[in-house]
């Protein structure tokens, strides 16, 4: 959500152009948010750490692409032993 809205304000025949590209699947907030703005794919790094709503996101038209990518599922790994009360703020728990 952070880079939508560091994008400005973009028409919406911008955004029905555009790839979303996210270290993780997509919680269903981001979710939400690309689905209102109207974005067409969307390619995350990583679904093992965390798993949002991607059938219902393919369900509504979406191109969600899981690369499952070795070095994210690294990257997520060390993020959340370093920092865990920020991975748990971010997940609500």
């Amino acid at each position: 959500m952070n880079c939508l809205e560091n994008a400005g304000r973009l028409t919406a025949k911008i955004y029905s152009r555009c790839t979303l590209y996210s270290t993780l699947s997509p919680c269903p907030m981001c979710s939400g948010a690309a689905l209102l703005y109207k974005i067409p794919r969307i390619v995350a790094g990583e679904n093992v750490t965390f798993q949002g709503p991607e059938a219902y996101v393919r369900a509504q038209g979406v191109k969600l692409e899981i690369l499952n990518d070795p070095a994210c599922i690294q990257l997520m790994q060390d993020f959340i032993a370093a920092r865990p009360e920020l991975w748990n703020e971010d997940i609500g728990v």
